[in-house]
């Protein structure tokens, strides 16, 4: 099963569970303040994809795999259905569990992504991590001098860089990046599900970002009829790192509603 981190209500939990899905190159952990925050009423559960941070190694990035990932994470906190939380791949793995298993999932969150193949191409990152030597790295700052030579973004570079596990001597990313880059076209891309999710979805974008664009919606109405749109201001891609007590607000009020 896939390594979680667990939130427990800081309060007596009156509301589901609710279960985070990270996105390419991401982590759990990267989502532990907005977690926090959130588990005040309610079991807050961040997971590891597969071939990132903690969760098991397998040679595929398929979204069916994903979604029965999250299915089984699901299954194991009881006969309840959760609330589920999903950014930009992980937004792709809950609407394809959502669509497939809607008996899980009493509302969905999809972050920054929607059910459509995208034409970008992450392979360029994944393959400036693989190049780095990790033999000759003693600290983050050489780690970010030295990727800093293939991608030029300090934010990106910061991001990516929560993944190298430095108590490890020598370090090594806590992501399978020969898997990550090969299965690149699935993760950009999108297998075609049909079905409908008939609760309550919100699709939540950063207002600059490029990800959800107007002509997407007739894709999304059909899947997902119970769609709403919501934008948080000058936030891009990265909208829950870029302005998260307005993701997390916005969050809370869609899943206490």
């Amino acid at each position: 099963m896939l390594s979680t981190i667990r939130h427990p209500a800081a309060a007596a939990a009156d509301r589901p569970p609710l279960v985070i899905a990270h996105g390419l190159y991401g982590s759990g952990r990267n989502w532990g303040v907005i977690a926090r925050r959130l588990a005040d009423r309610r079991d807050v559960v961040a997971v590891d994809m597969r071939n990132h941070g903690d969760s098991p190694r397998f040679p595929t990035q398929g979204y069916p795999d994903m979604a029965a990932d999250l299915a089984e994470v699901i299954e194991s906190l009881g006969p309840q259905p959760v609330d589920l939380l999903g950014h930009s791949m992980g937004g792709k793995a809950a609407m394809q569990l959502a669509l497939t298993r809607p008996d899980l999932i009493r509302r969905l969150v999809v972050a920054d992504i929607a059910p459509v193949p995208y034409n970008h191409d992450q392979t360029r990152n994944a393959q400036a991590m693989a190049a780095l030597d990790l033999s000759q790295i003693t600290s983050r700052a050489e780690a970010d001098a030295a990727l800093a030579r293939h991608i030029e973004d300090p934010a990106l570079r910061a991001f990516f860089l929560q993944s190298l596990d430095l108590r490890q001597k020598p370090p090594r990313w806590k992501l399978n990046l020969a898997v990550l880059e090969s299965e690149m076209p699935k993760i950009v891309g999108w297998p075609g599900t049909q079905g409908r999710f008939d609760h309550p979805t919100l699709f939540l974008t950063g207002a600059e970002s490029p990800y959800v664009r107007p002509e997407h919606r007739e894709t999304i109405k059909a899947l997902f009829p119970k769609a709403r749109f919501a934008r948080i201001p000058e936030a891009g891609h990265w909208l829950h790192a870029e302005k998260p007590r307005e993701f997390e607000e916005t969050v809370r009020v869609f899943l206490d509603a």
